[in-house]
């Protein structure tokens, strides 16, 4: 079928088993069981074969193993914006976006306030769903609803992820094509949107992400912390456009058990959580108690459900925030001497 890899082969059975079986034996210090795993991935899921991966630091090891196949694929990726150490597993891998894609739908909003051809006091209708059955039809039928002005539209979607918004957004910028425009101009190949959220949620449930590369609306995530580094860096929007996006992630409210769940109570996060069936995501930055920004992609899918998708988030940013925060220690000792 168009759009996505069935693996439902006997080349696709067979190295599924090998990944369970070494993700059954996962340990930090099985550097060549992590790389197996990869590479069975890579190999099921018809990817572009990687370079093996040396995670030498028990850093890149706890995270990678924390990653492991066990359950359903997971993907991370992580930069630090102020030394440019990155982590990654999967990281060239798609992954269902879901609500993460939201990010980007905003930003090419905002260009277009930078441009003047927007601005953040303009009313725009809700775009709300009509009742349709799944797959009638390549786009779910919608009406418009009260007005907003563009600013609160940009706080519902990111703050509480309201599709409905989202889809005013996006209607106003001109669909997903716009979108994706606007992600190539910007270099990033790698992740794009096909369906408008009202599609995306009413189509939602016919491929098992766990299973299946769906390789529409998604991302790898290597291709979101380049698009969340660009943002922060302002490589695209002005500072007041950079200032709305990133404010209103700060005040995310959804995925309070994800990226925040473990890491301490004034850790300072901007975020944009993303869920859809056997999939749940978290995107967005992690601030170092030294002030370094950390851009973060969290994907995982499976693994026997949304809470424990939520608790695998979770324990993965606090490895990264504690890894990372290692790091600090060692710029400061470094400065001292």
């Amino acid at each position: 079928m168009r759009g996505f890899l069935n693996i439902f082969t006997r080349r696709a059975a067979n190295s599924l088993a090998l990944v369970l079986a070494c993700g059954a034996s996962l340990s930090p210090a099985a550097a060549g069981d992590l790389d197996a795993i990869q590479s069975a991935f890579d190999t099921t899921f018809g990817t572009e074969q990687r370079a093996p991966r040396n995670y030498g630091s028990p850093f890149e090891a706890q995270v990678a193993a924390l990653a492991n196949a066990q359950g359903g694929r997971i993907g991370v990726a992580a930069l630090d914006l102020s030394t440019g150490r990155s982590v990654a597993v999967l990281g060239n891998q798609p992954f269902p976006m879901a609500s993460t894609s939201k990010v980007a739908i905003v930003a090419t909003f905002l260009e277009g306030v930078d441009q003047g051809r927007f601005r953040l006091e303009d009313q725009y209708p809700l775009m709300i769903p009509v009742p349709s059955r799944k797959f009638d039809g390549p786009v779910a039928p919608v009406r418009a609803g009260g007005m907003y002005s563009a600013l609160n539209l940009i706080e519902m979607t990111i703050t509480r992820s309201d599709n409905n918004a989202t889809d005013a957004l996006l209607a106003v910028v001109g669909g997903p094509q716009a979108v994706n425009r606007w992600l190539r101009k910007s270099g990033l190949n790698d992740l794009h949107i096909d369906r408008d959220i009202a599609t995306l949620v009413r189509d939602d449930g016919a491929v098992d992400p766990a299973r299946t590369v769906d390789t529409r609306d998604a991302a790898t995530p290597l291709a979101m912390v380049r698009l969340l580094s660009g943002i922060y860096r302002g490589e695209w929007l002005s500072a007041s456009s950079r200032a709305v996006l990133m404010g209103a992630m700060e005040r995310c409210l959804t995925g309070k058990r994800r990226m925040r769940a473990l890491l301490p109570e004034d850790a300072r996060v901007a975020h944009k959580t993303g869920t859809l069936y056997n999939t749940s995501s978290d995107v967005g930055f992690i601030h170092m108690p030294d002030g370094r920004p950390i851009a973060v992609a969290i994907y995982v899918t499976g693994q026997g459900g949304k809470p424990n998708r939520d608790a695998r988030i979770a324990a993965i940013a606090r490895a990264l925030y504690d890894g990372y925060g290692a790091d600090g220690m060692g710029l400061r000792r470094t400065a001292a001497r």
